[in-house]
């Protein structure tokens, strides 16, 4: 928690790659391992909650990261690309929508580019918003 403070936008980009990576890894993973998966039932349980674990991290990441912003855009951004990810991640374990798995990946590399962006060019020194 103590480096999330320190450096949110180190973490959230970080946070946002591997949740990308977890995304993109999956299927070749339980294609290469047939027996880890039962296909009726679905991905394990402990796979499907680094999700949330993810969505976490990046929470925390971007409530710091919009403290010690100086560009009000970078704020909504963040705040919106977040959302965004959330809904699609939840709409992934409830299916309610039946939409392309690319808007994960869009969605979290628009997250990680922000937190890249805002650690290189919108850090303001004495912040007290």
């Amino acid at each position: 928690m103590n480096l999330i403070l320190r450096k949110p936008d180190t973490v959230g980009a970080i946070a946002s790659i591997f949740c990308m990576l977890h995304c993109l890894l999956t299927p070749f993973l339980f294609l290469s391992y047939p027996g880890q998966i039962d296909h009726a039932l679905g991905l394990p349980v402990w796979w499907q909650n680094f999700n949330y674990i993810f969505i976490i991290i990046s929470f925390f990441a971007v409530y710091k990261s919009v403290k010690t912003t100086s560009n009000s855009f970078i704020k909504y951004a963040l705040w919106s690309s977040w959302l965004a990810l959330l809904s699609l991640i939840i709409n992934e374990q409830y299916e309610w929508i039946s939409l392309p798995e690319f808007l994960t990946y869009i969605t979290t590399s628009i997250l990680a580019v922000l937190h890249i962006y805002n650690l290189n060019y919108c850090q303001c020194e004495n912040c007290t918003k």
